[in-house]
């Protein structure tokens, strides 16, 4: 086998990643967004207390954060035992467990990066689109949307590329199981772990770069081509 020749365990940790990474993107984006236009737009006393708990998980260890999910998701948590006695819905030490950890990591980068580009719209524009009798709904979605888009493509893909690579949080809630929660990053680890390991630690470590610098070249190519689109002709 060539030293660049992938294991099938390295592709299960790949696929894995991603499934991961995607569902962590998806399923935070309408909370992100939702988010981003309560700090940017909203007035209500407890706003900074709000803005400071969505990026908490910027400052804290991402081992503590793992362990509050398990403490509060776990089997035995006052949520988790809610979730799998009630609705069957279990997270801990399952993907989706990790995905919800990655969620959890890259929540704060896609909040910030969409509300920057909120707050960087032009009030007046969309004030002129209401005088003309355009309902604030779609004041939204014709003015206020495109505007933003860049912010939700750079949101997106920094919440993405946060998820893909998360380790402390993710292997404190789901641990390292191989085929079941074992991310990229996970891999690696127990691959160092392992009399020679080495190989298989640089290969996935090479698509873990691969990876992220496909995102990053993505997020420019689609935030220009966003910006042509809305741009003046």
């Amino acid at each position: 086998m060539s030293w660049l020749t992938l294991t099938p365990e390295e592709w299960d940790a790949i696929r894995l990643s991603l499934r991961v990474a995607s569902v962590a993107m998806v399923t935070t984006l309408p909370f992100g967004l939702a988010m981003a236009l309560l700090l940017a737009r909203g007035r209500f006393w407890g706003k900074s207390l709000l803005s400071g708990i969505i990026h908490l998980p910027l400052i804290l260890p991402p081992v503590v954060t793992g362990f509050l999910l398990l403490v509060l998701l776990g089997r035995k948590g006052p949520i988790g035992s809610l979730l799998d006695d009630h609705l069957g819905i279990v997270f801990s030490f399952r993907w989706t467990g990790a995905a919800l950890a990655g969620a959890v990591m890259g929540f704060p980068l896609m909040v910030r990066a969409m509300r920057l580009s909120i707050e960087a719209v032009d009030r007046r524009l969309e004030s002129a689109a209401g005088t003309l009798g355009a309902s604030p709904p779609w004041v939204f979605l014709t003015i206020t949307l495109p505007l933003i888009l860049p912010g939700i493509v750079a949101g997106m893909i920094l919440a993405f590329a946060k998820a893909m690579g998360e380790f402390g949080a993710t292997i404190t809630f789901v641990s390292n199981i191989p085929g079941e929660t074992q991310t990229v990053p996970s891999a690696i680890y127990a691959l160092t772990q392992t009399p020679d390991g080495d190989a298989g630690a640089y290969r996935l470590t090479l698509v873990s770069i691969a990876v992220s610098m496909a995102a990053l070249i993505a997020s420019e190519w689609l935030a220009r081509r966003v910006d042509r689109r809305i741009g003046p002709e």
